[in-house]
C-alpha cells in the first residue's frame, strides 16, 4: 500500500468512525425504548413497533432533506469561504425549522390512519397519542441535524458523537422516569418512551447549539443567527440536493418496510428470522454509513479546491476502506451463521432460517457498504438527482418484484425476498460507483 492512498485511508476513517459510533447511538437509543417498553407487555411493544413504523419513515425523509447542508458547508470550506458557510447554515436552520414544523403536523395527520392498517384495536389505541408525542420531537431533531450537518461539513465529527451518547444516558433517565412513574411522576407507560424521546431531542439540539454558539472555531462563520435575508438562490440549493436525497432514503426505507410485511405474509417464525438477521446487518450498515458521510465530507472539500484528482482520491479511498469493514462482516455472519442467532432467541424453528438469512446477508453486504458509500460520494458532488432515479428503480423495479418472484412464485419463502435485497443493493451499487467514476472524471482539470 502506498503512502498517498494510506493518508487517504487514514483521513477517511478519522471522519468515519465518529460519525459510525453516533449512528449506534442513534440505533441504541431504538433497543433502549424496546427493552424498556417491553418490559410493560407485548401489547405496548406492538404499540410500539408500528409506531415507530410510521415515525421512521418520516424520519428517513427528514434526514434527506436537511442533509445538503454536508455537501455545500464542505464545498464552501474548501474554497475557504467562511462568509459562504455561514450562509449555508443560517439559511439551512431556517429551511429545516419549517420543515421541523411542518413534520410535526404531518405525524400528527397520519396518526390518524393507523386505525385503517388491520392492527388489532388494542395496540392501535395505544400507539396513536404514541406517534403523536414522538412527532413533535421532529423541531427540535432538525435543529440538531441543521448543526451536525454543518460542523461535520467542517470535518468536526466528534462533538455530535459525544452528544447522541449522552443522549443514550438521558433516554435510559427519562424512560425510567416516565414509563415507570419514578421521582414522583405518574408511570404514563408507552406515552412516558414517546416523552423521554422528545426529551432526548430538545437536549441533543440544546446540546449543539450551545457548543456551535460558544466555541472559538465557529465564530467566523457568524452562527449567531444573523439572518440578514431569506436567500432564495441558497434555499433552491438546498433543496435541489434534500429533496432528492429525502426521496431516496424513503423509498429505500419503505422497500425494507414493505419486505418485512411481505415475510409477514409467510409467518411468524419467518419474520421472527428477518428480524434477526436485519438487525445484525444493520449494525454493519451503520458502519459503512460512517464511511459515507466521511466520503461527502472529504469529495465536498476537494470540490470546493477544484481538484478533480483529489476528489477520485478521496472517494476511491472511501470505497476501499468500505470493502474492507464489509468483507469482514460478510465473513462474520458465514463463520458465526449459527451461532449469531441464538443470542436473540432459542426458538428451534427461527435459529435454522435465521441462519440461512445471514449467509444472504454475508451475500449483500459488499453491495450494501457500496451503495451507501457510493451515494455518499455523489452527495459530496451535489449529484442526488439521477441517484434518487437509480434508488427507486434498483429498489421498487429490480429489488421488491424479485424478492417477490423468488420467495412466492419460486417459492423459496424468506431466502427468496432475501435474493430481492442482494439484487437491489448490487444494482444501486454498481450504478453508484459506475456514475462517480463517470462524472469525477469529467470535472476540472486536476492541479
Amino acid at each position: 500500500m502506498n503512502t498517498r492512498l494510506r493518508q487517504h485511508l487514514r483521513a477517511t476513517a478519522s471522519l468515519a468512525l465518529p460519525v459510525a459510533i453516533g449512528q449506534l447511538g442513534h440505533v441504541m437509543l431504538g433497543v433502549t425504548d424496546s427493552l424498556m417498553v417491553g418490559r410493560l407487555g407485548h401489547v405496548p411493544l406492538a404499540s410500539a413497533s408500528l409506531g415507530n413504523s410510521v415515525f421512521i419513515l418520516i424520519l428517513v425523509l427528514a434526514i434527506g432533506l436537511a442533509s445538503a447542508i454536508t455537501p455545500l458547508t464542505a464545498i464552501a470550506r474548501g474554497e475557504d469561504d467562511h462568509e459562504q458557510a455561514g450562509i449555508v447554515l443560517r439559511q439551512g436552520l431556517l429551511l429545516n425549522s419549517i420543515v421541523g414544523v411542518i413534520l410535526v403536523a404531518s405525524t400528527i395527520l397520519l396518526s390518524n390512519i393507523l386505525p385503517y392498517l388491520n392492527q388489532p384495536s388494542d395496540v392501535v389505541e395505544r400507539a396513536i397519542p404514541y406517534l403523536r408525542i414522538m412527532g413533535f420531537s421532529f423541531f427540535p431533531m432538525m435543529v440538531f441535524v441543521s448543526f451536525r450537518n454543518f460542523i461535520e461539513g467542517l470535518s468536526f465529527t466528534r462533538p455530535a458523537m459525544v452528544i447522541i451518547l449522552l443522549a443514550n444516558l438521558v433516554n435510559v433517565g427519562g424512560n425510567w422516569v416516565f414509563i415507570y412513574g419514578n421521582l414522583g411522576m405518574p408511570a404514563l407507560g408507552l406515552n412516558g418512551a414517546g416523552y423521554s424521546s422528545l426529551c432526548v431531542e430538545v437536549f441533543a439540539a440544546i446540546a449543539i447549539v450551545i457548543y456551535v454558539f460558544r466555541s472559538p472555531r465557529f465564530r467566523r462563520y457568524q452562527p449567531l443567527l444573523e439572518f440578514r435575508s431569506f436567500n432564495i438562490p441558497m434555499q433552491i440549493r438546498l433543496l435541489r440536493i434534500g429533496v432528492p436525497s429525502g426521496v431516496q432514503y424513503f423509498f429505500e426505507a419503505g422497500s425494507f418496510s414493505f419486505s418485512a410485511i411481505m415475510l409477514g405474509w409467510l409467518g411468524a417464525t419467518a419474520l421472527a428470522a428477518h428480524q434477526i438477521a436485519i438487525s445484525l446487518a444493520s449494525i454493519s450498515f451503520m458502519i459503512t454509513l460512517g464511511v459515507s458521510h466521511a466520503a461527502t465530507i472529504r469529495v465536498g472539500h476537494a470540490m470546493g479546491q477544484k481538484d478533480r484528482g483529489l476528489v477520485r482520491q478521496a472517494g476511491f479511498s472511501a470505497v476501499i476502506l468500505a470493502i474492507g469493514l464489509m468483507s469482514t462482516a460478510a465473513l462474520t455472519f458465514i463463520l458465526f451463521s449459527d451461532f449469531l442467532p441464538t443470542l436473540y432467541i432459542s426458538d428451534a424453528e427461527v435459529i435454522p432460517l435465521a441462519s440461512t438469512l445471514l449467509i444472504l446477508a454475508a451475500a449483500f453486504q459488499l453491495s450494501d457498504g457500496l451503495q451507501v458509500v457510493g451515494h455518499g460520494l455523489l452527495r459530496g458532488m451535489t449529484d442526488v438527482t439521477v441517484p434518487m432515479f437509480i434508488a427507486i428503480v434498483a429498489y421498487w423495479i429490480i429489488g421488491l418484484p424479485l424478492g417477490y418472484f423468488f420467495g412466492f412464485v419460486v417459492e423459496l419463502g424468506a431466502p427468496g425476498v432475501w435474493m430481492g435485497f442482494v439484487a437491489g443493493l448490487s444494482t444501486a451499487a454498481g450504478a453508484f460507483l459506475f456514475r462517480f467514476h463517470r462524472q469525477s472524471r469529467r470535472l476540472f482539470t486536476s492541479r
